[in-house]
């Protein structure tokens, strides 16, 4: 059955997490057991993930500060980038800073310039607690900083200075889910 291998497949979709929330302000803990339960975790992150459209997306958007996310996200020359990564550390970040749109699934609609390094290398382990190293470039690279913010209890809007910020944050106020 080669749909087992596609990420998500056996997952559930959960409900997203909104700003205002206060898990999304809270560092997540780090993974200590790599057994069936962060596997389900894993498959129900990609499920949810792929519900709603996204290229990453961290456990604190589903309610759980663990240090976990998941992604499928391109890279600027359309190579995709599909994986997980369990307690990962951004260990390298380089390159030209660029100003890009960046959006979350925690503030649904919403998107502003932000600042990002071009080149990201995120260093964890696979659900199996396998070490894995990942480089990404460009909009991939951008995907691993914002996932990894994450899980410091940091989002993108924390990146954003002066009236890129309260702009940002009004429109967030006046959103339809806003708390």
């Amino acid at each position: 059955m080669r749909h087992r291998s596609i990420p998500g497949v056996r997952g559930r979709v959960r409900p997203i997490i909104l700003l205002g929330d206060s898990v999304l302000r809270t560092p997540g803990a780090e993974v200590t057991d790599f057994g069936p339960e962060l596997a389900r975790l894993v498959e129900d992150m990609f499920a949810t993930m792929y519900a709603a459209q996204g290229v990453g997306l961290a456990a604190h958007q589903i309610g759980e500060a663990l240090r976990v996310f998941v992604y499928d996200c391109p890279d600027d020359e359309e190579v995709r980038h599909i994986g997980h990564v369990v307690n990962p550390r951004l260990v390298e970040t380089d390159g030209v800073v660029l100003r890009g749109p960046e959006g979350c699934l925690s503030l649904p609609g919403l998107e502003a310039g932000t600042e990002r390094y071009d080149r990201a290398v995120v260093e964890g382990f696979t659900v199996h607690g396998e070490p894995v190293r990942v480089e990404g470039t460009g909009w991939f690279a951008r995907c691993l900083q914002h996932e990894c913010d994450h899980l410091d209890g940091g989002l993108y809007v924390d990146r954003l200075g002066g009236r890129r910020h309260r702009r940002v944050m009004r429109q967030a106020a006046r959103a339809p889910w806003s708390t």
